[in-house]
């Protein structure tokens, strides 16, 4: 039943919790009629091996088979871990519990020494469990914004067909509105924007969006199928609506980042009636085009500094697109050692999103769907955005349009910025360079995107 319910494991607390009800009734129900200790193992390995075959139609790295690589790894520590521990181990509590009672119902006793540690064994699991249940059920919370008044909350709203978790912060609730959108699919920026970017809450409400799949979206997943540019697409343009609604705004500024900036424009140019301005951040323009380059320099830097096994994965995969995201995995995981450049400088360092993965606002089951949501959610979707061309596609947007570009961007990316750019008509356009920055700059030069968000509400305001 869990395996058709929550395929890749429970997406909120309620969930989880009722995933541990429901697996320590069901490991009571097997020890007790099982009549044996014999079920403390029995009872989990048979559910993981049905739950494996139930879900054998989800597609995604936390429940296809195990691969022993970097993404493999993050897929299996935050999916099928947690999952474990949230399932296997009340599971084996129950059962114990249960053959103790039908042991003591027949009568049945051990000799005194095997009978009490029996008993302290299973009491200190089950006290495990207690405590595992605690620290799930405990949300993630945001503290006020400084100086008190304004909004700050962590709010579920339900758009489009779907449940996302969204992160509203403000020191005036009477201030601009800034919708944010992460970069990646199953994106989740909210640790960022907490650590490096509290100065636009000075300025803006600023709702960081969690993209459906990721973080506090996690629950909002299935079905797959309908996991689309599209959909996204008319996610944004409804998170949009919501804002402008709740907030008795015309228009809602929007800032959009890598991946999430094409899904940010496509809202824009559907629906510009809603949007006072346009952020891109990393601008994301052409992934065909992009990745053939970066395949390339990756070959190439491989090949120059002796990286023997990354060329001969690199020459088996052959040119993107790919049909998955294990294909990209070596592209991905190389691309800080292709392009390096110093961090030193910066708020936020090489490590980019995972330094901020330890706030409050993410619970301790949202830090794990903040990893896992990413690799599920990229290995579905990204292939699925190998059509967009916006330089085909979008040749005008009815807004003014800002791009922040770090300097130390990969090359490709800014000369496909660039194109479009020379081919895009719109009320302004104009692109600032982040001196110190790569794909990052709002988060590695904070202070510096902050002044030039000011900028941009001064100018469209």
């Amino acid at each position: 039943m869990e395996g058709l319910w929550t395929p890749r494991g429970p997406g909120s607390a309620l969930q989880a919790l009722a995933c541990m009800g429901v697996s320590l009734a069901a490991g009571w129900i097997a020890g007790f009629y099982g009549r044996s200790r014999w079920y403390i193992l029995l009872a989990p390995v048979t559910f993981w091996v049905v739950l494996e075959v139930v879900r054998a139609g989800a597609q995604g790295p936390s429940v296809d088979a195990v691969r022993f690589t970097t993404f493999g790894m993050l897929a299996l520590v935050t999916g099928r871990l947690p999952y474990a521990v949230l399932t296997l181990l009340p599971m084996a509590v129950g059962a114990a519990f249960g053959a103790g009672a039908a042991r003591r119902r027949a009568g049945v006793r051990a000799a005194r020494l095997p009978r009490y540690a029996g008993r302290a064994v299973t009491v200190l699991s089950a006290v495990v469990v207690a405590g595992v249940a605690v620290v799930v059920a405990l949300p993630g919370r945001t503290a006020p914004v400084a100086g008190g008044g304004g909004v700050a909350e962590l709010a579920g709203v339900s758009v489009n067909g779907h449940r996302f978790g969204v992160m509203i912060r403000g020191a005036d609730a009477a201030a601009p509105v800034l919708l944010y959108v992460p970069g990646p699919p199953g994106g989740s920026e909210i640790g960022a924007m907490r650590r490096h970017l509290a100065g636009l809450e000075q300025r803006f409400v600023v709702a960081t969006w969690d993209r459906r799949g990721g973080g506090k979206s996690f629950a909002a997943f299935e079905p797959t199928a309908t996991l689309t540019t599209e959909d996204e697409v008319r996610s944004t343009v409804a998170m949009a609506e919501y804002l402008r609604e709740r907030f008795r705004r015309d228009r809602v500024y929007l800032a959009a980042h890598s991946g999430g900036s094409m899904v940010g424009v496509l809202a824009v140019q559907r629906r510009p009636e809603l949007f006072a301005a346009y952020i891109g951040i990393g601008q994301a323009v052409a992934p065909p085009a992009a990745d053939a380059a970066q395949y390339q320099d990756t070959l190439a830097w491989a090949r120059a500094t002796g990286k023997a096994e990354l060329a001969r994965r690199l020459v088996e995969l052959g040119p993107p697109p790919y049909g998955d995201g294990y294909s990209y995995e070596p592209m991905l995981t190389s691309e800080p050692k292709v392009y390096a450049y110093d961090h030193g400088p910066n708020s936020e360092g090489a490590g980019g999103f995972a330094e901020s993965l330890g706030v409050p606002e993410y619970s301790l089951l949202d830090q794990a769907h903040v990893i896992g949501g990413l690799v599920d959610a990229y290995d579905l979707l990204y292939p699925r955005m190998q059509g967009i061309d916006l330089r085909r596609q979008v040749n005008r947007l009815d807004v003014p349009v800002y791009f922040a570009v770090g300097a130390h961007e990969v090359p490709v990316r800014v000369r496909l910025l660039s194109e479009w750019s020379d081919l895009l008509q719109a009320p302004h356009k104009e692109t600032v360079t982040f001196a110190t920055s790569g794909h990052r700059p709002q988060f590695e030069q904070p202070a510096e995107f902050v002044r030039f968000a000011e900028r941009v509400l001064a100018e469209t305001s």
